[in-house]
């Protein structure tokens, strides 16, 4: 496993903490969710909006 050191400003930091204790998660915990979350979730956009252009490509040849 790789380690990453993130510098965040202190008021994020503080959001941050405070969001891991709500969750009762560590901040290492809750960040490393999140960053594969949001990961995921561009994936998954990026698969849907490709499934779009390729079905819609006739359609947006004929619209040029």
């Amino acid at each position: 496993m790789k380690i990453i050191e993130v510098r965040l400003p202190d008021e994020t930091a503080e959001q941050v903490e405070a969001a891991a204790r709500e969750k009762g998660l560590s901040v290492e915990e809750l960040l490393r969710k999140s960053v594969e979350e949001k990961l995921a979730r561009d994936a998954r956009f990026a698969k849907a909006a490709r499934h779009v252009l390729t079905k819609n490509a006739e359609l947006y040849k004929r619209l040029s």
